[in-house]
């Protein structure tokens, strides 16, 4: 067992941080003895990992909770997920690096703004979020399209944003036209063939990332013209409205 002073010394999380996580149910201690010391063993000592891995993909403190609580969750498939971030991240850092370096040797008249494209990570952040807890879907995903060539993978995304761009063609339209909605089946089928097996729900959890102003909806307009995002999002949520 450790003390709350130990545990925070091992971690860097502040004894306030720790008491907050007791306070809303996220990390509360193992055992509190009479004197009301907090102490914590090596099983909270892992869920706090787990919650500080999951603050690096950008989980609001409430759905961390929600997602150690729950029984069916996965360890190791998390940790994979994590590690996979981390990567990603150490090649921005790379590039950066090498970036630097450069400029010292041929001076700041090169210019090279590549290793500022923060996509891959924020794409992939973005899909973890989407998706975690749909541990049968993540791994489909693994199977399916991360063991594929890069040329491939790069091919199934291209094809995958055109056909996201599309809903451009439809603007002005309601969401909930047929047209409209059978393009979102099509996008559906098109996830299901080339990445994981896309139910309805995991379906609905786009919508959120497709209109929320981030690198996806960037992309999405770029595709199919500004306003392409919102339909989409749209019209997903009318697709799914009764799941």
């Amino acid at each position: 067992m450790m003390t709350i002073s130990e545990v925070a010394t091992l971690t860097g999380v502040s004894q306030r941080t720790l008491h907050y996580y007791d306070e809303i149910g996220l990390l509360p201690p193992t055992q509190t003895t009479d004197a009301g010391y907090r102490l914590y063993d090596d099983a909270a000592l892992e869920r706090l990992q787990h919650i500080l891995l999951f603050k690096e993909l950008g989980f609001p403190l409430r759905d961390i909770r929600s997602l150690l609580d729950d029984p069916a969750f996965d360890r190791t498939s998390a940790l994979e997920q994590h590690l996979k971030l981390l990567m990603l991240r150490k090649q921005h850092l790379e590039n950066l690096i090498d970036l630097t370096r450069g400029l010292c040797t041929v001076g700041t008249n090169h210019l090279d703004f590549s290793a500022f494209d923060h996509r891959s990570i924020d794409e992939y952040a973005a899909e973890a979020r989407a998706t975690y807890g749909k541990t049968a879907a993540y791994k489909e995903y693994e199977q399916r399209f991360l063991s594929r060539s890069e040329d491939d993978q790069s091919a199934a995304s291209q094809e995958f944003m055109a056909l996201l761009g599309r809903f451009g063609t439809h603007l002005g339209e309601a969401p909930d036209s047929p047209e409209v909605q059978a393009l979102v089946g099509q996008l559906q089928g098109f996830i299901t063939e080339h990445f994981y097996t896309c139910t309805d729900q995991i379906l609905a959890s786009f919508a959120n990332l497709y209109d929320g102003g981030g690198r996806f909806t960037q992309s999405i307009d770029k595709a199919g013209g500004p306003g392409t995002a919102a339909l989409a999002a749209q019209a997903i949520r009318c697709y799914t409205r009764d799941i």
